[in-house]
Order: structure tokens, then sequence, then C-alpha cells
């Protein structure tokens, strides 16, 4: 989950061209290669050049990764910061060029290597008070997990591939204008294992995961809003080898509130009220997220005045630290007057209100 962004791995920008891109992996390829480099961590920062490249490099990768991010590749496509594989993705044009011919680039995996299962993101919905208040809510999954029969190793009778000899990898020469050079790629045989089975098993056909369907109850904390993620360590998918699973990262999408508008842990409201009650003073009763209050409204109340109720708003997901409330007055002025309404509006006209400052400092420019 904590993946830097390709671009800023190449160090190109988002609207570098296919030459750029090329050339930006070419440099840092040759920087940071295991076989030649010196730098520390030279291996890691190799593999996540390789794996910026093989995205960046193919413009529908590309285009999936400006969309959606790291989570395009993510093993149920909607999420998740894990497993992106370019163990068959030809590097070739690229290390040809640098290293010339005879260079042997290995994209294979080692035999009977363990790797984690893809963590996967989920998007779960939930009314606003449910997000404010906090719920519990059924999660409904398929999930893929070892298989119990096989214990994940796909068949029974194990023996060495007789298409890699148990390496996990084969080895093809290829010719280019900058010379030969040889790669080796994953056995399709035993996909990397090094090692084929007498009988496939006949639970998981051979994937060595099965599909369950299960139900969760997932506990929501109060205050999470859009975009707050709750990860469930091991309920992503299964490893391979008998490595672990990956995580769920659960990710709500909160619905708006006809009344409430939430700003952080702040919750604002307007509130009406009629000219009389904004002249004159009132009391009115005020809805909150934690029941009604009675507010009282100043005389000579103006239109988006607002007063502050402490404490009022959501509760901090991390500090349990409460935000608070914002009343907005809406004063709202009359349509429709009868002749008596319209008679005291004018006496009330006819007093000292247009003495008020705003007045006089609007006149001075007529």
């Amino acid at each position: 989950m904590n993946k830097r962004d390709y671009y800023e791995v190449l160090g190109v920008s988002k609207t570098a061209s296919d030459a750029e891109i090329k050339s930006a992996f070419r440099k840092l390829a040759k920087k940071y290669h295991p076989d030649v480099s010196k730098e520390e961590n030279a291996a890691e920062k190799f593999k996540e050049c390789q794996e910026a490249y093989a995205v960046l490099s193919d413009p529908q990768k590309r285009k999936q990764y400006d969309q959606f991010g790291h989570s395009a590749f993510s093993g149920n496509g909607a999420g998740g910061a894990a497993g992106f594989d370019f163990s068959d993705f030809d590097f070739s044009d690229i290390f040809g060029d640098i290293f010339g011919g005879g260079f042997c680039f290995n994209t294979g995996r080692s035999s009977n290597r363990t790797h984690r299962g893809n963590d996967r993101v989920i998007r779960v919905e939930l009314d606003f008070m449910e997000a404010v208040m906090g719920t519990t809510v059924p999660l409904d999954l398929d999930i893929y997990e070892t298989c119990g029969d096989c214990d994940g190793m796909g068949g029974h009778g194990e023996k060495t591939c007789p298409n890699c000899h148990g390496s996990g990898y084969v080895a093809r020469n290829q010719a280019t204008i900058f010379g030969s050079f040889m790669t080796k790629t994953t056995c399709p045989t035993c996909h990397g294992r090094g090692v084929s089975f007498s009988r496939t098993c006949s639970t998981c056909k051979g994937q060595g995961k099965v599909k369950k369907h299960k139900t969760l109850e997932v506990k929501v904390p109060a205050g999470v809003d859009t975009g707050n993620q709750l990860r469930m360590g091991g309920k992503g998918e299964a490893g391979v080898n008998g490595g672990p699973n990956g995580d769920l990262y659960i990710e709500f999408i909160v619905k708006k509130h006809p009344l409430f508008v939430r700003d952080g842990n702040d919750i604002y409201v307007r509130v009406p009220i009629s000219i009389t009650e904004a002249i004159l003073g009132a009391k009115v009763e005020v809805p909150t997220i934690y029941g009604n209050v009675v507010l009282t409204v100043p005389e000579g109340t103006q239109n988006n005045d607002k007063q502050r109720l402490k404490g009022k708003g959501v509760t901090d997901i991390n500090s349990n630290k409460k935000g608070d409330m914002y009343v907005i007055f809406n004063v709202l002025m009359p349509t429709k007057l009868s002749k008596d309404q319209k008679r005291l509006f004018k006496e009330l006209d006819d007093t000292n209100l247009k003495n008020h400052d705003d007045f006089k400092k609007f006149n001075r420019y007529l």
C-alpha cells in the first residue's frame, strides 16, 4: 500500500512520451542492475524500476494506471498494492541496448519460491449517520484460499519438471542489432515451481487455490469518511507455494445527508428563521447528529450569521476527539404581504434604519 508513484520512480512527468520513458528506464537500469551496480539496495531499486517501466511502456497498462493507480493491478482489479507480476515481460530490447551481446537476464522465478498473496480492496457504501456513529456491516466475499487437499501445490505425486529440469525457468537466445543475448523466463509447464505432478489436484484443478464464499461481519468505527480504509489482515488472496495470504482493505464511500454537511470532523447545518425572529430574536429548535437542541437567536441576527456548538461534530477516527457543529442562520424574506403587513414595514422603513453605517457608506458613492 506504500508503493511509490511509477512516474516518480522513473523520474518522468505524467505526459512523458514513450521515448522519454524508455530512455529514463535505460539510465536507471544501467545504474541499479545488481550485476554491475555498487549502489546500496540496488536490487530493490532495480526491481522497482522494472515494474514501473513494465507498466508505463505498455499503452493499455499505462492507461489503467493513470486512471486507477496501483489498484489497477491488484488481485481483483479494484485496488491494493501487492502482487504486480512482470515475470513474462520482455526487457530484451532494453538490456540488449545497455549491455550488448552475450548478456543473460533472468526473468523467471526461483523454484518453489513462496509468494505473498495479492491484496484486495472492496468498496462499501455507508449512510451518513452510519459513518458518523459507527456500525456493523455484513460483507459477502468470494475469497481464494489455499487448497487443503494439495496444500496449495496444485497436484499430487511431485516430480522434477521435465521441461526446465527443476530450475523453474527456461532460457532462449535472442539476436538483435546490438548482439545476441540470453533471457530466462518462467517455465510455462511448472509456472516457475521446478516440479510437476503425476496427478492434478481435482479439488483446485491444479491452481493451488479454491474459491470460497464467506460472509464477514465488519465493525465500522465511528467517524469514518469517504476514502478511509479498514485493513483486515490475511483476508486477501491466497499466497503461492505456501506463502501468506494478502490483506483485504475495505474502502468506505459515505452518502451525502439531506441536511448536514460534513467538513472533516465539523458539521454545518443551515437553519431557516423568519425575518421577525431575526429582528426580534427567538428560541429555535435545531437538529444535531446527537439529537435536537434549543438555540437562542440574538436580536438583529443577519443572514449567514453562525453559532458554534462545541463538541457536536464527528468523532475523530484516530483520537476520539469530537469536532464542532456550526449553525448558519438563513433569514427568509416574505414574498407575499397583506396590506397591514406592508403598512407595518413602511412604518419601519420610516424610522432611523436608513441611518445605519452601511447605508451611509453606500450613499457616498451615489
